[in-house]
């Protein structure tokens, strides 16, 4: 066995385990199915990971990251608060539609979280993690459009998760693409109109 850097090693592990959790399902992500899956020995996962907890909590901060939206950066200048903001919609419902398994993956995660006690740890900081996304992408719109949110960004964030989720899941039952980008551009409708022009929102503290 070629020698790796731990951290290259850990990359290499949370990609055959989501391999593995992708075409098999969650439950078959087992230690040794996934030492089995990147060539390795049991040894070697049990040295870059302490448990499976541990592991499936890698492979949901990969998976956020993976789902999160492209740089805005990217985005020229002088775009419309509106513009900016269903270019992020559009970015997220891109990166929804085009990673099926991923999205299907990450409800897997959740709810097997949810079913086994030690593994409670999981779902917890999967949320953490797709809310702290949505708080740095929120940050970011008004950033580039120049202006505020009208309310608290951690409580918007997790509404943009909650929307998200259900829309995600809702898409994955029925496949109805043009209903799901629809409900996105609506979304990204509303969240226009909690955005205020800088200074407004501390002025009417």
């Amino acid at each position: 066995m070629n020698r790796m850097p731990v951290a290259e090693r850990r990359e290499q592990l949370i990609e055959a385990a989501i391999t593995v959790a992708s075409r098999d399902g969650i439950e078959a992500a087992t230690v040794r199915a996934v030492a089995a899956e990147a060539g390795v020995s049991l040894g070697v996962v049990h040295y870059c990971f302490q448990d499976k907890s541990e592991l499936m909590r890698a492979m949901a901060h990969k998976i956020t990251a993976q789902n999160a939206p492209t740089d805005l950066s990217e985005l020229p200048d002088g775009m419309s608060t509106e513009d900016v903001v269903q270019a992020v919609v559009g970015a997220f419902w891109q990166s929804i539609s085009t990673s099926r398994g991923s999205q299907l993956l990450s409800y897997e995660l959740t709810t097997a979280s949810l079913r086994h006690a030690d593994l409670r740890e999981v779902a917890l900081e999967q949320y953490r993690g797709q809310r702290s996304a949505a708080e740095a992408v929120l940050e970011e719109i008004a950033r580039v459009a120049g202006v505020e949110w009208a309310q608290p960004v951690p409580e918007l964030a997790r509404a943009i998760v909650a929307f998200v989720d259900g829309l995600s899941l809702s898409w994955l039952v029925d496949g109805d693409d043009d209903a799901a980008r629809e409900s996105m551009i609506r979304f990204g409708e509303f969240l226009v109109t909690r955005t205020v022009a800088h200074g407004a929102a501390s002025s009417e503290a």
